[in-house]
């Protein structure tokens, strides 16, 4: 019996699978992906569209970084009225929305929830499919793609039970913990809240070092590299500042993540053995027993 892919009136996401054994069955031009460059999830499932080859198989349309809407999310993202209003960002390519929230209430008039990216539509059934891309992606067009991509996947079965255990935490700590800490309304929430997204990074810092790089498992890209990246990138330049995040940078020994400048083939002189490098992290006291507490 297949799962209920969305339960109406309801703030339950999109649950839906693309695939043979689906519930939706996988064809080129079938699906549209929604997305905001500005957002680290979204990019997440941008960067498997591309390392799966399936940019020709699903198109995309780009809401705006701004304005997102109240505390609710009401009425949450924007398309630009033009795909010159906005640098990268595009109009609806589908329907001409002015709203995301437009495209969620086609499927669902009474939506509850929140009108977030990214979201895959799927054009025949004139419905949305799913919001969980990043392990999906992997798989569901593997029967229609040449076998050289088909075979790629960033979860390979010999390294699932570490990537689902070390997963749970980056997303609960770092991931989603930038913005727990950055949409913390008091103090005492944020105390709370802060520690833990150092105390990830720390953990990282040590798991790449132990591991000898260049990525976060050793020498094979993983899905936890898309989880880890589509963060980090953005971690200096958004989550230190607007969000409070800066109990330390990434870039700066020893207050982060891999100090070795940018890498590779992009400046002279990076440390390109990772024995040679210093795990960075941030010593406060309370960053450090979290730390062991992961």
């Amino acid at each position: 019996m297949i799962a209920r892919v969305h339960e109406p009136g309801t703030s339950d996401g999109w649950h839906g699978l693309i695939g043979p054994d689906g519930e939706f069955e996988p064809e080129a031009g079938r699906y549209h992906m929604y997305i905001g460059l500005f957002c680290p999830f979204a990019h997440r499932a941008n960067l498997m569209r591309h390392l799966k080859g399936l940019t020709d198989i699903i198109d995309l349309s780009i809401v705006k970084p701004y304005p997102k809407g109240d505390d609710k999310g009401w009425p949450g993202w924007q398309f630009p009225k033009t795909n010159d209003e906005y640098p990268k960002s595009t109009v609806d390519k589908l329907f001409g929305s002015r709203y995301l929230h437009e495209v969620y209430f086609r499927d669902d008039k009474e939506y509850k929830g929140r009108y977030s990216v990214p979201a895959l539509w799927d054009i025949k059934g004139q419905k949305m499919e799913s919001a969980e891309l990043l392990r999906s992606l992997q798989t569901s067009f593997n029967s229609i793609l040449d076998p050289s991509l088909a075979a790629i996947t960033l979860y390979p079965k010999q390294l699932q039970s570490k990537i689902d255990q070390i997963a749970e935490w980056m997303q609960r700590d770092l991931n989603s913990g930038v913005y727990k800490a950055g949409f913390a309304d008091t103090q005492e929430a944020y105390d709370k809240n802060v520690i833990p997204v150092f105390g990830a990074l720390n953990k990282i810092e040590k798991i790449i070092a132990e591991n000898g790089g260049p990525y976060v498992l050793g020498r094979e890209m993983t899905e936890l590299d898309i989880r880890l990246y589509a963060t980090a990138i953005r971690f200096d330049v958004a989550y230190v500042q607007h969000f409070k995040c800066n109990l330390g940078m990434i870039r700066i020994n020893p207050k982060g993540i891999t100090p070795r400048g940018p890498y590779p083939d992009v400046e002279d002189g990076v440390e390109t053995d990772f024995s040679k490098i210093k795990p960075g992290g941030v010593k406060m006291q309370e960053v450090l027993d979290y730390e062991d507490s992961l």
